[in-house]
């Protein structure tokens, strides 16, 4: 492996810092070495936090609404400027296919700040007004003010889209930011800090620090007690250590965690496309989508069919390159958590599973061997408290069991400590809104999946999450809200 990379620098205070620990940033394509990435240790968190404290009380602090909004408008059109260059950084290190990083990750990238350019500008606080007992009018308004110093730490599944849709917000309401991107993903963070810098923004309102979880930046940003506000996503341990820690200084959260998500397809569904979705639901990103379906409800009429037709429509995908024309899958984010993958393939077999395809490592006999791959995989067999029907996999897998009854299909959804998303597949629209209304999840999705009105408010329940953002509920976290009472 060679050892000449470029280094991915911290960015603090409107500078690009160096430093002298530095950790490798490997391609989970073929193993080959993109980048030396610098880690941040505690004195540099510190500086960042120090200087996103700093730009609370400069400039930053004095713009409005409408300016905050066209900065995020020239921060957009950076990103477009550059559009290439962040979906090559996005496709290396994480091994998904060209055209999925162009037309959902890079794409949502802009998307965000434009969105979010626009909530500010239209966003307006709550007017009332009453008659007091002395008779004279009263007057009561809200308005919105930054938090101050928010901390964001964004996963490696889909490192643009998610770090964008917390730095959007964040900024838009005024706040200035400290960020954590993944270890595993550095690199389109980067990109970002470079676009940033060139937007203009005063010193200290977006920092960047690199570096892991426990014992580096991660722990030193969130236990740092200048951090006003904390918004992670990423697996639902770490969010509950992260919820400790901010507790101490009751200071605000919003968490994303892991999901066990369900999909749940009626007999009197259309077929193909409930085949279709339930695939795109389950093995998008190699499965590696908080909101993916792994477990997977069909109703008994058209069970067998429908395992089926779901093992030709698995075994059609194409691995590959990122590049290659009609690829479908690319590889895992690392050989490390394709070992954590296979360890449930393992396990699946010894609680019974039926292997129904996949399970295994594809052998190219080429440099994609040093990658990450696997492949698509589907079991059927195990019972609802199986640790495989239970546990987050984070892999291109899914579990189908049969069922017979509404309610009883409904229990079963029910029946996790997660509460993210379920997919429902069903012509019978009373049905749909009747079902989807019991089901414990912060999103229910009816024929189709991952379909996103950026407006709307998107969390998690139970294990799967606090808080919700999206829309006027993002500025309502990165914001602090005021009541005036005016007797005039």
């Amino acid at each position: 492996m060679s050892t000449t990379a470029p280094q991915l620098l911290n960015y603090v205070g409107g500078e690009f810092l160096a430093t002298e620990q530095t950790f490798p940033n490997i391609s989970p394509i073929d193993g080959r070495l993109l980048s030396q990435v610098c880690e941040a240790d505690e004195a540099l968190v510190g500086r960042a936090v120090s200087a996103a404290k700093t730009a609370q009380s400069g400039p930053w602090a004095r713009t409005s609404a409408s300016e905050r909004a066209d900065v995020l408008m020239r921060i957009a059109a950076g990103i477009e400027r550059r559009f290439e260059e962040f979906v090559a950084a996005e496709v290396a290190d994480t091994g998904r296919p060209v055209e999925q990083a162009r037309r959902l990750d890079i794409a949502r990238g802009v998307h965000n700040f434009r969105t979010f350019a626009e909530l500010i500008r239209q966003s307006g606080g709550d007017y009332f007004e009453m008659r007091a007992p002395d008779g004279s009018d009263v007057f009561s308004y809200s308005v919105r003010k930054p938090h101050g110093v928010v901390a964001i730490i964004s996963p490696w599944n889909l490192p643009m889209l998610l770090l964008t849709w917390k730095v959007a917000p964040a900024l838009a309401c005024g706040n200035s930011v400290v960020v954590k991107p993944s270890e595993e993903s550095p690199s389109t963070a980067a990109l970002l800090a470079e676009v940033i810098h060139d937007a203009g923004l005063p010193e200290g309102v977006f920092n960047l620090v690199h570096g892991f979880g426990p014992g580096s930046a991660g722990e030193f940003l969130t236990k740092h007690p200048d951090v006003d506000a904390i918004t992670f996503t990423g697996e639902s341990r770490t969010g509950s250590e992260i919820m400790k820690v901010a507790a101490e200084g009751v200071r605000d959260v919003s968490f994303e965690l892991g999901g066990k998500n369900a999909a749940v397809v009626f007999a009197d569904c259309d077929f193909e496309a409930a085949v279709a979705g339930v695939a795109r639901s389950s093995f998008t990103n190699a499965g590696q989508v908080c909101l993916c379906s792994e477990r997977v409800y069909v109703e008994r009429p058209i069970f067998e069919r429908f395992v089926a037709a779901l093992k030709e429509k698995a075994e059609g995908l194409k691995i590959g390159y990122p590049d290659e024309p009609g690829v479908d899958m690319g590889s895992m984010i690392s050989r490390q958590h394709r070992e954590k993958v296979l360890s449930y393939f393992e396990l699946a077999r010894e609680e019974g599973a039926t292997v129904v395809t996949g399970g295994e490592v594809p052998t190219f006999g080429d440099a994609r061997d040093q990658g990450a791959y696997v492949r698509p995989t589907i079991w059927t067999g195990l019972a609802d408290d199986a640790r495989c029907v239970q546990e987050e996999v984070f892999g291109p897998v899914c579990h189908i069991a049969p069922f017979d009854r509404e309610d009883e299909v409904i229990e079963r959804v029910n029946n996790t400590v997660y509460g993210l998303a379920t997919a429902l597949w069903t012509q019978d629209l009373g049905r749909a809104h009747r079902v989807s209304r019991q089901f414990h999840v912060g999103m229910v999705w009816v024929n189709t999946w991952f379909l996103r009105d950026l407006r709307t408010p998107f969390g998690g329940a139970r294990l799967s999450g606090l808080g919700r953002e999206g829309g006027r509920h993002s500025l309502d976290f990165y914001s602090e809200l005021t009541t005036i009472c005016v007797n005039p």
